[in-house]
């Protein structure tokens, strides 16, 4: 009944204010209603402490058990290597050979667009803190991301060749550590090769550690409405995919300092497989450590709003003079679910689709297909909501012929609501009466719009999701369809359009309904400003599409003598 289809659109109405008031609550720092809650960390009991490798030796040494503690001061004079591809430029610090600084040559700064893209980087100002950083454990003195090392000769940019390889070297403890930086030729891999050797008298039985090290806060440029995670997140074969939060991270080392317990937890017990990473809205950097390879995963509050992730590899026991060599990748660039497939198993998963991966992958699916063949991503857009306003044809056909005879048949619904305005009960009875005899599904105008709300959401994390998208243009004055309409004109325009579908619909009975659904497309358009104005032109198009079918099947159904006047 006419009563049923308002009910459903207040309801379709009140969905999409619970999807922006859930993004606000993303966008400052609190979880999603429609996500799990987010994946507890393993406490540090007593009986996990003597999983993490070395714990007990190193601290006995005065030494910290995992990396990340301040160290005495040592007189090194370090200094910045700066390594250029076309992909990349990072800058290696020779005190520890730690990444300080990564530059994406082919993506431009979301917030200043004269700028490019930055990932590992650490600024005082900001309080950015971002690094990679790998070194040893196992026994007192170790080389690790708090030693000088010796860079040796080598060219540092790409030039003609296809790779560029950074050699640092450092000795401590009677153990040579030599780190090679292999950069290549098109690829955001980073070989990051470890050779171990021991230059002592006597066996030694180090631990690989690799890490990354991140600030707690939100990235430049996020809003309420253009929110996106930004935290540690990890893989394995047996557990999955895991997204942490800073937050948890700085809860568990409140509480460990309460307990007296080690901070570091394990994600998940042990594994031989897997990634770790710091995810952030459209990029990500990611360790892959050697494959099948005991390891722990860990996270830790390294020092106030620091936090790290990480993992530890046994190397085995090595006699004096003997070698072992570990080879691990390190992915930085840009969220591609086409590079994230070839680099490891389940890299892609940080693409965040949100609660609608399902639809949403499909959708990007066919979009990147007819981008292929179009070359625009507005473009794109547009042949999409085409060819869904195709898919959905039948059912949206039968609902506006149902909106249609509705109309057709409104006087005789007055009438019953004046003959019976006193008993609702039997106002209800004659009008699904009416409805049977007139063969009209009451629920059918409603149809369309619900089918289609759960793609609508689906492409909104699409857009948001999808670095093919960002600065991406249409025309004129859209330079970027994930960002909103800087000229508010395709929400106007889809004010306009709900407008006029309004008055295409058969009117409410209820005065109050009817100024409601005036106000509408006028609450939509207005939340529109702060959407990818992509999703925007998704909807202006599918509205301008759906008012031609909706008047032609209006005019075919409308009485004789409207039809002929």
């Amino acid at each position: 009944m006419d009563i049923n289809k308002r009910t459903i659109l207040w309801i379709v109405f009140a969905v999409s204010l619970v999807v922006l008031w859930n993004n606000w609550m993303v966008s400052t720092g609190k979880p999603s209603m429609f996500a799990p809650a987010p994946a507890q960390t393993a406490k540090a009991a007593e009986a996990k402490k003597s999983e993490l490798p070395a714990a007990s030796a190193t601290a006995a040494a005065g030494a910290s058990a995992l990396p990340g503690a301040p160290a005495a001061a040592e007189p090194f004079k370090s200094e910045r290597i700066t390594v250029t591809t076309d992909l990349f430029r990072v800058d290696v610090d020779t005190l520890g050979g730690t990444i300080k600084r990564l530059e994406l040559l082919k993506f431009k700064d979301g917030v200043d667009p004269t700028k490019n893209q930055v990932l590992f980087d650490v600024d005082a100002g900001t309080g950015k803190t971002y690094l990679a950083q790998t070194g040893l454990i196992g026994a007192p003195g170790l080389p690790n991301h708090q030693t000088g090392f010796v860079a040796k000769p080598g060219p540092r940019m790409l030039g003609d060749g296809n790779q560029v390889q950074l050699v640092l070297e450092a000795e401590s403890g009677g153990v040579k550590l030599t780190k090679t930086f292999t950069f290549k030729r098109g690829d955001y891999v980073i070989d990051v090769r470890h050779d171990v050797t021991n230059v002592g008298a006597a066996p030694v039985k180090p631990e690989l550690y690799l890490q990354l090290v991140h600030d707690g806060n939100k990235p430049a440029g996020d809003s309420y409405f253009n929110s996106s995670y930004t935290g540690p997140t990890l893989y394995t074969a047996e557990e999955h995919y895991k997204k942490l939060k800073f937050d948890t991270l700085e809860k568990e080392a409140a509480e460990a300092a309460k307990t007296g317990k080690d901070a570091v937890q394990d994600h998940p017990t042990k594994a031989d497989n897997g990634w770790f990473a710091i995810s952030q809205h459209f990029f990500v950097s990611a360790f892959v450590p050697q494959d099948k390879l005991a390891r722990t995963i860990f996270t830790k509050k390294v020092t106030t709003n620091q936090y790290a992730i990480g993992t530890i590899q046994q190397l085995g026991t090595l006699a004096p003079g003997a070698t072992v060599s570990n080879d691990a990748r390190l992915y930085s660039g840009p969220q591609q679910s086409k590079l994230l497939e070839q680099v490891t198993p389940g890299l892609e998963l940080v693409k965040d689709y949100g609660w609608l991966t399902i639809i949403a992958k499909p959708i990007f699916w066919v979009m990147d297909h007819i981008h292929q063949v179009l070359g625009n991503w507005g473009w794109t857009i547009i042949a999409f909501t085409i060819l869904i306003k195709l898919a959905f044809f039948p059912l949206s056909a039968a609902g506006y012929r149902s909106m249609a005879k509705v109309k057709l048949v409104t006087p005789k619904m007055q009438a019953i609501r004046e003959r019976y305005k006193g008993d609702p009960a039997k106002m209800n009875q004659a009008t699904m009466e009416l409805y049977k005899a007139e063969k009209i599904n009451p629920l059918g105008g409603c149809l369309p719009i619900l089918v289609q709300m759960p793609v609508f959401i689906a492409l909104y994390w699409v857009l948001q999701a999808s670095v093919e998208i960002r600065g991406a243009p249409w025309i004129g004055w859209i330079t970027n369809l994930a960002a909103p309409d800087p000229w508010y004109i395709l929400p106007v325009l889809y004010a306009i359009s709900m407008f006029i579908t309004t008055k295409l619909n058969p009117a409410p009975a209820d005065p109050m309904q009817a100024k409601m659904m005036l106000f509408m497309p006028l609450a939509f358009s207005v939340m529109f400003f702060f959407f990818p104005s992509g999703l925007v032109l998704y909807w202006v198009v599918n509205n301008v599409l759906s008012i031609g079918q909706q008047y032609v099947i209006s005019k075919k159904f409308a009485p004789p003598a409207a039809a002929n006047s």
